[in-house]
Formats: structure tokens, C-alpha cells, sequence
């Protein structure tokens, strides 16, 4: 029988993995890894916040990351930098302040390798609901919002001459990250959010023949990730954040194989002759 700690914490990685995997599709196809960086770096000073504050962390943490995510668009227009450059500069100085306000507490403890790497194991049952209702909610409003912000992703231009609401759609994607990173910080840390993000997404593009079948088959090798990293953590013992990641970038070196290959070419070549059929009158 598996222990209730251990139940609780296979539903939350299943949770937080569904959800972040779609999102993911999105960060890869618009090259913005560096971006999920920058909202998980200012999920620390959102929980330096929280306890100075004496507020509820994970709304400080959604709090933060979208306050981040209105600023960068703010720099973009004003201050005459790259976006890399700008993302490198928030990114950096919200982890700084982060770690320099838990610093300033002095009568605080603080598990900083749990809020670097997660602490998957200690979520309670309040957690794995506000996971499930959170997720739930981001999917439905990500599927509400799916065919502008595809069409922003493959041409801003395009969908703007097609009467999309762009800026929108990518404001909403921005609240979207947020709170996934509010929700997944627990699961896997600060440091590993991007992680989820990404690299069940760019396992999932070497097999998908469409963007939704991406979304979907990064959700489920973000679940996969999930159930092999902590079964890895029961038997062997580390950490289960970064189980969680080492089991997805195994997933992501497996795509890569001869074999995985194969497949893709395979797979490939029955979606063409499926949209060849769809041509022939």
C-alpha cells in the first residue's frame, strides 16, 4: 500500500504536469525558456514577501510573477533594450532581492532547498485541490484563448490583419504562467519550473504531427515524468524535485534514439499522406 503522503504528492505532480505541459508548448514554439526563468526567479521574492508580510504564499507568488510579467512589457516600450537583456536584469534582481529580504528576517527559518528544489512530499491535501482547481482553470481558459495566442505565436501581424485581439491573448497567456508558477512551486522548486516547462514540450515536438497532439503529448510525458521521478524517489531516495526533472530529461535523450527516430519518420509520413488525401477531391 502506498503511504497518504505519497498519494497526495503523485496527484500533485499529476496536476501540475497537465498543466504546465500545454503551457510549455507555447514557451517553446516562442523561445521564451528564459522567460519561465525570470517568473520562477521572482517566485522567491514572492515568498520573502509572503512571510514578511504575513500573507498567503502563493498569492504573494502570483502576485509577483504578474507584477514582473507587466513590468517586462513596460521596459520593452520604454527602455530601448533587447528582451533578453531585459529578462536577464528582472530575473536576476528578483532572486537578489528575494534572498536578500529572507535574509533581513532574522528570527525566520526558512527550508531554502525546499523552496529551490520543492518539496513534493509535504503537500496537503488543500495543496493537490488548489492544484486541481487552479490547473482546471488555467486549461480552460488557455483552450478559450488557444487560436489567437497560436496565431500571435506563428505571426503577430497576421492575426492582427485577421482582427485578433494579440495584446490580449498575451496578456492572459502572462497571468496564465503566473499562476502556474504559484501552483508548481511547491511541486518542484524555484529552480525547476522552467524545467516542466520545456522539456516535456520539446520531448513532445519530436513526435507531434499538430499543435494540439504537442499539447497533449507534452501534458502526458509530464506525467510520465512525474510517476517515474518519485517512484524513483521512494526507491532510491533523492530529492523529488529533481527526480521529477532528471525523469523528463531522460524522456527528452530517449526521443532522441534511433528508434524514437524512426517513429517520428513514420508518424510523419502518415500525416502527410493525410493531408494529401485531404486535398484530392
Amino acid at each position: 500500500m502506498l503511504d497518504d503522503f505519497f498519494v497526495r504528492a503523485l496527484f500533485a505532480g499529476i496536476g501540475m504536469a497537465a498543466v504546465a505541459g500545454p503551457l510549455g508548448c507555447f514557451i517553446v514554439w516562442r523561445r521564451l525558456a528564459y522567460y519561465g526563468d525570470t517568473l520562477a526567479h521572482a517566485a522567491l521574492l514572492g515568498v520573502a514577501l509572503a512571510f514578511l508580510l504575513e500573507i498567503n504564499v502563493t498569492l504573494a507568488v502570483f502576485a509577483v510573477a504578474l507584477f514582473v510579467s507587466l513590468a517586462l512589457l513596460a521596459l520593452e516600450r520604454r527602455a530601448g533594450l533587447s528582451s533578453d537583456a531585459l529578462l536577464g536584469i528582472l530575473s536576476h534582481s528578483a532572486l537578489a532581492l528575494g534572498l536578500v529580504v529572507i535574509s533581513t528576517m532574522a528570527w525566520l527559518r526558512v527550508d531554502l532547498m525546499g523552496l529551490l528544489f520543492g518539496d513534493i512530499l509535504s503537500v496537503s491535501r488543500i495543496d493537490v485541490a488548489l492544484i486541481w482547481i487552479g490547473g482546471a482553470a488555467v486549461l480552460a481558459v488557455l483552450a478559450l484563448i488557444w487560436r489567437p495566442l497560436f496565431a500571435a505565436t506563428v505571426s503577430p501581424e497576421l492575426a492582427e490583419a485577421e482582427g485578433m485581439n494579440v495584446t490580449k491573448a498575451n496578456f492572459i497567456f502572462m497571468v496564465l504562467m503566473a499562476v502556474v508558477i504559484a501552483i508548481a512551486m511547491k511541486v518542484v522548486g524555484v529552480l525547476l519550473i522552467t524545467a516542466m516547462l520545456v522539456i516535456p514540450a520539446a520531448t513532445a515536438r519530436r513526435f507531434a504531427t499538430g499543435p494540439e497532439q504537442m499539447a497533449i503529448l507534452a501534458a502526458i510525458f509530464g506525467v510520465v515524468s512525474v510517476c517515474l521521478g518519485l517512484g524513483a524517489s521512494r526507491l532510491w531516495d533523492p530529492q523529488s524535485g529533481p527526480a521529477i526533472v532528471v525523469a523528463a530529461l531522460c524522456l527528452f535523450v530517449l526521443s532522441l534514439s534511433p528508434l524514437a527516430r524512426l517513429v517520428d519518420r513514420r508518424r510523419t509520413a502518415r500525416a502527410n499522406d493525410a493531408r494529401e488525401e485531404g486535398f484530392r477531391p
